[in-house]
């Protein structure tokens, strides 16, 4: 299973921080790749609730269904991918506190059978799923660092 992981000061409360990440309805706000999501059942944000996740490229659209699998306020926020109804992804949001703020690390988990990805390569266009996870992460812990540090 390959883990891809990317980590980024911030000058802002892990608490702050931990309620952006935690609303997954905003993660288009920041990443290059996910648009957005919506709450499908449970409270939004607690263990055990899920939500449709979507994303984009260029030329492809997609939407994956994600469970909670941990939500420990201004510490950490995980959820777990499932997309036609098979394991793709473990997400995981860490915070832990700094100096002046805090460290967010982002890390993904892959869990595709061999069969998804290699199918994956043809509805994703992407042959090196772990490359294109590390540069968007970068870029979301960007972007994240720049609302909260405003």
């Amino acid at each position: 299973m390959a883990t891809v992981e990317a980590r980024r000061t911030m000058a802002a409360d892990p608490q702050d921080v931990y309620e952006l990440i935690a609303d997954v309805t905003r993660i288009g706000e920041w990443s290059p790749e996910a648009t957005g999501a919506e709450w499908l059942n449970g409270e939004p944000g607690a263990v055990g609730s899920t939500f449709r996740g979507h994303n984009r490229r260029p030329w492809v659209k997609w939407s994956t269904i994600c469970t909670v699998t941990a939500a420990d306020p201004g510490e950490r926020f995980a959820f777990d991918v499932r997309a036609a109804g098979r394991p793709v992804a473990a997400w995981e949001f860490e915070i832990v506190p700094r100096d002046g703020g805090c460290e967010v690390t982002q890390r993904t988990f892959d869990q595709r059978s061999l069969f998804y990805k290699v199918t994956s390569v043809v509805t994703t266009g992407l042959g090196r799923r772990s490359a294109r996870n590390r540069w968007t992460m970068e870029r979301t812990l960007e972007a994240l660092a720049y609302a909260v540090e405003r």
